[in-house]
């Protein structure tokens, strides 16, 4: 290893000796700092060389030249020594834990993901958010370099691209929860980079309730459109205010036709508890229209396919044009369902048990519409107020 006055005008004069695929040259003014000249790339590399606590020789990498000057070079060797002189340091040893921390994708893809298939019910959108965004923005990064900023800018540019508030924000609530993670097994330090980014404000769409012609007019065109098969779904979900992959999982096992009862197992509900939904009438009509019950495990089957449906948005799309109501959501049918029941009279409490909320703070928004049933009942103490003042005069 030859020891040379290196000069910063002579350095890119350095080259490797024939028949070598590298050569370090010794800085005779600092001691412990060299120089790599490699002849593949022409590339020059500034080290420091040192021993650590076990008295083994490390290489600490400084930078490459002429990024880094020989000046810089000499002063960043010397800040070095005295990290390992007064602090006990030891560089490489350092820079090997970073590289053995996983990157991105390694982590959520061998440690993320199986943590949370068993334990959440929404781990096939985070998987979803991670193929679609994540994983083309972070997923080559290693944990520990991932940047506040860098993710700001994620969570920005996503607003840019058009996509709703409250997507952004489960985008970075996921951040924030597989960092977390990291953090809680070890793998990196905190704090959480993905923390104190502000959400955006989440406007709530509002809740649409079908009632008098609206409902007319949707009635009109499940009864009459060609597809058979989700008109029928269309109408089970406005007749039992049921979620809508609640009613695409529905299987033949789980109703009794007979005590007139659908049974929704913890893996289709959203609290994740076993819930029982009353069929009435209309619901019943529908489950005697479908003439799967005999070939399939699921009650409503795509013809095309074979399969239970995945998804009805085109055709429901198609159907609420039909019908003139563009403004509805499939999720309305839902909030229909429970205003035509707080409006025929039912206690809230009841609304609840059959919607299947955890929190009866969920139910209390549909309190307003029983304006019209607590009138009517305010107004039959008038009657009798009025047939004792006639008794009385």
């Amino acid at each position: 290893m030859p020891v040379v006055k290196l000069t910063q005008e002579d350095i890119s004069k350095l080259r490797c000796p024939e028949g070598k695929r590298s050569v370090q040259y010794c800085d005779a003014e600092f001691r412990g700092l060299l120089l790599e000249v490699r002849t593949c790339q022409n590339s020059f590399t500034w080290y420091y060389r040192y021993r650590n606590a076990a008295s083994q020789t490390k290489y600490a990498k400084l930078g490459y030249f002429p990024g880094k000057s020989l000046l810089e070079a000499r002063k960043l060797a010397a800040a070095q020594k005295e990290r390992i002189r007064y602090l006990g340091a030891d560089p490489r040893a350092e820079a090997d834990a970073k590289k053995a921390v996983p990157t991105f994708s390694e982590f959520f893809e061998e440690q993320y993901m199986p943590h949370a298939r068993p334990r959440k019910r929404t781990a096939d959108k985070d998987e979803e958010y991670y193929r679609l965004r994540l994983k083309a923005a972070f997923g080559h990064k290693r944990l520990n370099q991932i940047k506040r900023r860098e993710i700001q800018l994620f969570h920005s540019g996503l607003h840019a691209e058009g996509l709703a508030p409250a997507t952004c924000n489960h985008y970075l609530k996921l951040m924030k929860r597989a960092l977390n993670l990291a953090i809680q097994w070890e793998i990196i330090e905190g704090p959480n980079t993905a923390v104190s980014i502000q959400m955006y404000r989440e406007l709530g769409c509002p809740e649409v309730y079908l009632q008098g012609d609206q409902l007319l007019r949707l009635l009109t065109v499940l009864e009459k459109d060609k597809n058979r098969t989700v008109c029928g779904i269309v109408l089970f979900l406005l007749s039992t205010g049921a979620r809508l992959n609640e009613a695409l999982q529905a299987k033949w096992a789980l109703i009794d036709v007979e005590h007139r009862v659908w049974r929704i197992p913890a893996t289709n509900s959203k609290s994740g508890r076993v819930r029982s939904v009353p069929i009435n009438d209309t619901a019943l009509e529908v489950l005697s229209r479908q003439d799967t019950r005999d070939d399939f495990e699921h009650v409503f089957i795509n013809r095309q396919t074979g399969l239970p449906y995945t998804t009805i948005q085109k055709v429901w799309e198609r159907l609420r044009r039909k019908a003139g109501l563009e403004h509805v959501r499939i999720h309305d049918l839902r909030h229909s369902y429970a205003s035509m029941l707080v409006n025929s009279g039912r206690s809230l409490y009841e609304v609840q048990q059959i919607l299947g909320h955890s929190n009866p703070k969920v139910t209390q928004r549909y309190s307003h519409l029983s304006t019209a049933t607590l009138q009517h009942a305010a107004g039959s103490a008038a009657d009798r107020i009025r047939e004792a003042m006639k008794k009385s005069a």
